[in-house]
């Protein structure tokens, strides 16, 4: 299902045509650097340039052989004359597999780097939009103090360049070859070749290695694939949350034609971001049994070879469709900033609480009394369903210290939006072109009085 959903440029760097193409590459830049080190004769290198594999032969050498490595040589071999005994001089199978898994992984990589380029891209462009878009701040799910959706996609911006900079390093980690054969003891092909072969290729030669590249890498990749998922999982429960029925701040785009319900007519789900959630919980598992890799029997063994001819193209493929998704789902996200506003004052104005408590200890009285004296009418505005400013109003051990005015100063939404600018400039995002959406006390008085 991945696959078929997977865009095609990930899809090619893990078909079986791109592995032999990187194994044929690899086995040549090898006989390059045995010529230049004059164990090849440089009249069979430009033959050996030529070499070609057939993957239908592959297939019929691999029914005896049960090697796919033999196999592919043997198919190799048939592309070319005497010169053939050059190819795999001094290798073993990993020599060749190792690192062209490293020349995928770094394609592979390349490619999730531009999705999410383009996804921090459209998630900046949204948080200037909403700069200013006052919408409830929650904790535990509890409204908290006002914030604005252009804050939360800035939260998510920043989060997916950390995001960037964490696959910028896996993939330095991962983009790495081998050439030391057998037990990495370079005792059938000196480290020279190594050096030149890797040079040719554009990898880095591992410092070390045993038979293997050791696998601490590739779970540094997979790791890092989970986190981003983790990331992207994290977004798509907010919206998630954000779009239910009660709350409906914000939507997932819903074209016409499209159904969310085979009983029921009026259902609008979020269903990509569900897909997504999804999903990360499968690049998670991928995550494990990579952890699970490292720890392989003395030099090697090939435990971690069957799992990571799933879990890593599987990961790549399933995180690619995510961020593209999720892209896709952020460029056409329905915004309701009315919605927003109503729901900052379903609670008759106790999200000013905080206000009023460090306008009392300013006038003197102290942190617990001015807490309980907060509280108790918060607790009467929210569970009485009155107007919280009211409240205060006709409470003698408040106005004692606050008057009607100094109390209708306390109720400004601008009060939560005076530093939004600040984080902006901070994140070196531009500047908003429309005002501020906040409201002063006038707005908030009114909402605060309704019962």
């Amino acid at each position: 299902m991945i696959e078929r959903y997977s865009r095609l440029q990930m899809k090619k760097v893990w078909s079986e045509e791109n592995k032999f193409d990187h194994w044929l590459r690899v086995e040549i830049a090898v006989c390059e650097a045995w010529a230049e080190l004059g164990e090849i004769p440089r009249k069979e290198i430009v033959r050996i340039r030529k070499a070609s594999y057939n993957l239908n032969r592959i297939a019929d050498f691999l029914k005896v052989t049960h090697h796919d490595m033999t196999a592919f040589l043997n198919s190799v071999a048939e592309s070319l004359g005497k010169e053939s005994r050059f190819i795999h001089l001094g290798l073993t199978s990993s020599d060749v597999m190792d690192t062209a898994l490293g020349l995928q992984l770094t394609q592979a990589a390349d490619i999730l780097a531009k999705d999410i380029a383009e996804l921090i891209a459209v998630l900046e462009s949204k948080a200037v939009e909403h700069k200013y878009t006052i919408m409830m701040g929650r904790t535990h799910g509890v409204h908290a103090e006002p914030t604005t959706f252009g804050l939360k996609m800035a939260v998510w911006a920043e989060e997916m360049k950390r995001n960037a900079q964490r696959l910028a390093e896996a993939k330095k980690a991962v983009s790495v070859g081998k050439i030391s054969g057998a037990v990495g003891t370079y005792a059938t092909v000196p480290p020279q070749v190594e050096e030149m072969a890797c040079a040719r290729l554009g990898l880095a030669p591992d410092p070390i290695s045993s038979q293997i590249i050791q696998r601490d890498r590739h779970a540094q990749f997979l790791t890092t694939l989970a986190i981003i998922a983790g990331s992207l999982e994290k977004f798509a429960t907010e919206i998630r949350g954000l779009q239910r029925t009660e709350v409906r701040e914000v939507e997932e785009s819903f074209e016409a034609g499209q159904t969310g319900s085979s009983a029921m007519p009026h259902k609008r789900n979020p269903e990509l971001c569900e897909r997504i959630c999804g999903l990360t919980r499968l690049i998670r598992g991928y995550a494990l049994t990579s952890l699970e890799n490292i720890a392989l029997w003395h030099e090697r063994d090939i435990s971690h070879s069957s799992a990571e001819r799933i879990i890593l193209p599987d990961s790549c493929l399933a995180l690619d469709y995510m961020l593209s998704t999720f892209t896709s789902i952020m460029k056409g996200l329905k915004v309701y900033p009315e919605s927003m506003r109503r729901n900052v004052e379903l609670t008759q104005g106790v999200i000013f609480s905080q206000r009023v408590l460090l306008a009392l200890i300013g006038k003197g009285l102290q942190r617990g009394e001015a807490y309980k004296i907060v509280q108790d009418n918060a607790m009467k505005a929210w569970e009485k369903k009155r107007s919280f400013l009211s409240l205060l109003e006709a409470d003698r051990r408040i106005t004692a210290r606050l008057d009607r005015k100094e109390l209708n100063s306390l109720f400004d939404y601008d009060y939560y939006l005076r530093h939004v600018d600040d984080v902006f400039r901070r994140l070196g995002l531009a500047k908003a072109k429309q005002g501020r959406k906040g409201g002063k006390a006038g707005s908030a008085k009114l909402a605060s009085r309704t019962v």
